[in-house]
């Protein structure tokens, strides 16, 4: 049974910085792309950042680009997402997600498995 347990989320000020973490479980994610989402109260579910576990090719939302970076661990399958000069607008529950075959990154529907998800609350 796959699992993906998201951890890391906080208050936190503006101008500060949070490193999510996600821990992927329950089969080998050779192959898969890593996503991160988030949702801010009364919008969507907006795309964030991905990972192609196999090359390590990553790919960053226009919205916080210079300011997040995704990465990963293959040793202890996790994929992390580092977050600085945070902004009250990064305000949101963030999502970890995996797809075997996501061919379009930004589009959360290709993606298999979901983790519950993590609140980030930024301060003004």
């Amino acid at each position: 049974q796959v699992q993906l347990v998201e951890s890391g989320g906080r208050l936190v000020q503006a101008g500060g910085s949070l490193r999510l973490s996600c821990a992927a479980s329950g089969r080998p994610f050779t192959g898969y792309t890593m996503g991160w989402f988030r949702q801010a109260p009364g919008k969507e579910r907006a795309f964030v950042a991905a990972i192609r576990w196999n090359f390590g090719a990553t790919y960053v939302a226009d919205s916080v680009k210079g300011r997040f970076t995704i990465s990963r661990d293959n040793a202890k399958n996790t994929v992390y997402l580092q977050m600085n000069s945070l902004k009250p607008e990064d305000t949101a529950v963030y999502y970890c997600a995996a797809g075997s075959a996501v061919v379009t990154i930004t589009r959360d529907n290709f993606y298999d498995y979901w983790g519950q998800g993590t609140q980030v609350t930024v301060s003004s």
